[in-house]
């Protein structure tokens, strides 16, 4: 599985935590959906980070958290 296949994304949003911040140290599954959209309005961070919370948010908004259960438990 390469770095960036959307299952090792996925991982890394059960396992990967805000590294600066409100919410510095939650695990990015666990920030909420206002901290999320706070972002998209003042833009999100350069790079993976901001690649994932941008995915987050889109998991967020659509109801497909439960796709985030199987991987909590890795």
């Amino acid at each position: 599985m390469s770095e960036s296949s959307p299952n090792a994304q996925l991982l890394e949003l059960v396992k990967m935590k805000m590294p600066f911040g409100k919410f510095k140290g939650t695990v990015l599954c666990y920030l909420p959906v206002s901290y999320l959209e706070w972002f998209q309005r003042k833009g999100f961070p350069e790079g993976k980070l901001g690649i994932l919370l941008q995915t987050m948010l889109e998991i967020k908004m659509n109801g497909l958290d439960y796709l985030l259960e199987p991987l909590k438990k890795m």
